[in-house]
C-alpha cells in the first residue's frame, strides 16, 4: 500500500525537481548571456575608447608635425641661433625691440664683378645662379659654428656666436669658415667648368668686435638685425678685398682674438681709415688657402712691405719707396705692391693735412 503511494509522490518530485532543474538552467544560460553581452559592450566601449585614443594621438603628432614644419620653415628666414642668442641672455620670445649687446666674429663675402657678370643673364639664370652658389656657400659656414644672418643681393653676412665658447672660439670659427670658402669656391668652379661656365672669383671680409643683436620693425613687419661699428668693419674689409688684390682681408683685431699665428700664415696689407670710421685699421691678408709657392712668395715680401707702410707714416716717402721696391723685384705681379707705390707717391706729391697720420683712406 505504501509502495503504491510512493510512486506517484516519486514521480511528482522528481518532476519537480526537473523543473526546477530546467528553471535553474535557463537562468544560468540567462545570466551568462548577460554576462557575455555585457563583456561584449565593455569589450567595444574599450575599442570606442582605443580607437578615440589613437585619433587623438595622431592629432597631437600632426600638430607636431606640423609645428616641426613651420620652426624649419621660421627658420630658413629668422636663424635658429637668433633665438638661442635672445634665450642665452634670458629672453625665449622675438618680441619687437629686443636688443642684447655681445662680442661676436663678422663675415662679409662678395661676389667680384657681379654686375657684368648678371647683365649676361636672364632672370631665371640669374636667380638659377645665385642660388647655386648661395648653397655651396653656406656650408662652410655652417660647418664652422656661423649662421647666415642675411643675403644682401650677391653678398653674405654671416656671424659667428660660438654657443658656450670664448671669443677665440669665435674668431677661430670665423677664419676657418674664410678659408673653408675658398675651398668650395674651387670645387664650385670646376664644376662650372665642366659645364661650359666661367669661373667666379670672391671676397672676404672679417672682423671681430661688439655688435648690437636685436629685432626691428613694426607690429605687421619685424626682422632681426645686427648692427654695429663692427660691421660695418666687416663690410668695409671685404670691399676692400680687389683694390689690394687679396681674397681675405681680415682685422688685426680678429687676428689677435684668434691668437692666429699659431693656425694660420698671413701678411699685413695696409693701415687704413675704413668710411664711416675715424680711428684706422691695421689689415692683413689670410694667406692659408693658397698652394704653398704662392704663400712663401707672398711670405718673402711681407717684411719689406711692413717697412714700407712704417716709412710712410713717417712720411719717409723715399724710404718707404725703397722698401716698396725691394718687395717688386721679389715679385712682380703682385697687385698690392703696386698700390703702396701708386699710394706713396700719390701722398708723397699732395699737400697733405698737419694731422695726417699716415693712414690711407680707401674707398
Amino acid at each position: 500500500m505504501i509502495e503504491q503511494l510512493m510512486q506517484p509522490l516519486t514521480i511528482l518530485l522528481l518532476t519537480i525537481i526537473a523543473v526546477l532543474v530546467v528553471i535553474l538552467l535557463r537562468m544560468r544560460n540567462r545570466l551568462e548571456t548577460r554576462q557575455q553581452e555585457h563583456s561584449s559592450q565593455l569589450s567595444h566601449s574599450q575599442i570606442q575608447r582605443s580607437e578615440q585614443d589613437a585619433e587623438t594621438e595622431q592629432r597631437f603628432l600632426n600638430k607636431a608635425d606640423e609645428a616641426l614644419r613651420l620652426t624649419q620653415t621660421f627658420q630658413k628666414f629668422v636663424p635658429r641661433q637668433f633665438v638661442e642668442h635672445f634665450a642665452k641672455h634670458g629672453s625665449n620670445t622675438l618680441e619687437l625691440g629686443r636688443a642684447d649687446e655681445d662680442e661676436v666674429a663678422i663675415l662679409f663675402c662678395d661676389i667680384r664683378g657681379f654686375t657684368g657678370l648678371s647683365e649676361r643673364m636672364t632672370p631665371q639664370e640669374l636667380m638659377k645662379f645665385l642660388n647655386s652658389y648661395f648653397l655651396r656657400m653656406n656650408d662652410p659656414i655652417h660647418q664652422n659654428g656661423g649662421f647666415i644672418d642675411k643675403f644682401i643681393g650677391d653678398a653674405i653676412m654671416a656671424l659667428f656666436d660660438h654657443p658656450n665658447g670664448s671669443n677665440q672660439d669665435k674668431a677661430v670659427d670665423a677664419l676657418n669658415a674664410a678659408v673653408d670658402l675658398r675651398y668650395a669656391l674651387n670645387i664650385y668652379n670646376q664644376h662650372r667648368s665642366n659645364s661650359g661656365y666661367p669661373p667666379v672669383n670672391i671676397g672676404v671680409g672679417v672682423h671681430f668686435g661688439p655688435v648690437i643683436i636685436g629685432t626691428v620693425g613694426s607690429d605687421d613687419r619685424m626682422d632681426t638685425t645686427v648692427i654695429g661699428d663692427s660691421v660695418n668693419i666687416a663690410f668695409r674689409l671685404e670691399t676692400l678685398a680687389p683694390i689690394l688684390g687679396a681674397d681675405i682681408v681680415v682685422s688685426a683685431q680678429v687676428l689677435k682674438t684668434a691668437n692666429a699665428s699659431e693656425k694660420y700664415t698671413y701678411r699685413i696689407l695696409d693701415w687704413v681709415r675704413v668710411k664711416g670710421r675715424k680711428t684706422p685699421v691695421e689689415i692683413y691678408e689670410i694667406l692659408s688657402h693658397l698652394p704653398e709657392d704662392e704663400q712663401e712668395l707672398k711670405l718673402a715680401t711681407a717684411e719689406h712691405i711692413e717697412k714700407g707702410i712704417k716709412a710712410r707714416i713717417n712720411k719717409d716717402w723715399n724710404g718707404a719707396l725703397q722698401c716698396f721696391g725691394q718687395a717688386l723685384e721679389i715679385s712682380p705681379k703682385d697687385p698690392l705692391i703696386t698700390h703702396h707705390i701708386e699710394q706713396c707717391q700719390r701722398a708723397k706729391h699732395s699737400d697733405l693735412a698737419k694731422d695726417w697720420d699716415g693712414a690711407l683712406t680707401l674707398q
